[in-house]
């Protein structure tokens, strides 16, 4: 059985490594995709209450097999960001990426947000899926501002 946890700093070396492992596995490698920004390698330091994010990893085993956060985007005080859901291979279609989502949206709706916003890449296919059953909906194109330019799926969901 697997556990959703807030992340703390004795998670941050293992979950960098899953998002940059899993992400060279889908091609996110390099600016533009979410694996290369700076806050890979410290999540703990970067989602924070005070600041309205939060990231949580799952165990499993008491092993971390993944994780997923949601921060602001931007300045945009109504916008969340759904943000770094990466599992390892051994741990995808147990529920876990679902349960990662729903926690995160549950606490975006706890923080005020009207609505979460993400983007990935269309190689991502069981992600897209979980997505679009969870009700986010495609857009045409990128949130304005929107830092991954790597990326080429972007989503929403009103919350």
């Amino acid at each position: 059985m697997y556990q959703i946890v807030p992340i703390q700093a004795q998670h941050d070396a293992d979950i960098c490594r899953i998002i940059q492992q899993v992400g060279a596995q889908y091609g996110a490698t390099g600016a533009g995709f979410g694996p290369s920004d700076a806050e890979v390698t410290c999540m703990s330091q970067h989602y924070v209450a005070e600041q309205r994010s939060q990231y949580l990893v799952a165990l499993l085993d008491g092993h971390v097999v993944g994780g997923a956060g949601i921060a602001p985007f931007l300045h945009y005080r109504e916008i969340a960001e759904l943000k770094k859901l990466f599992l390892l291979p051994n741990s995808q279609g147990l529920g876990i990426g679902k349960a990662l989502t729903q926690a995160c949206l549950a606490f975006a709706q706890a923080q005020g947000y009207q609505q979460c916003y993400l983007d990935t890449l269309s190689s991502m296919q069981s992600a897209i899926g979980l997505y679009e059953k969870l009700g986010f909906t495609h857009l045409k194109q990128p949130l304005a501002g929107t830092l991954h330019s790597g990326c080429d799926v972007w989503m929403l969901k009103i919350l």
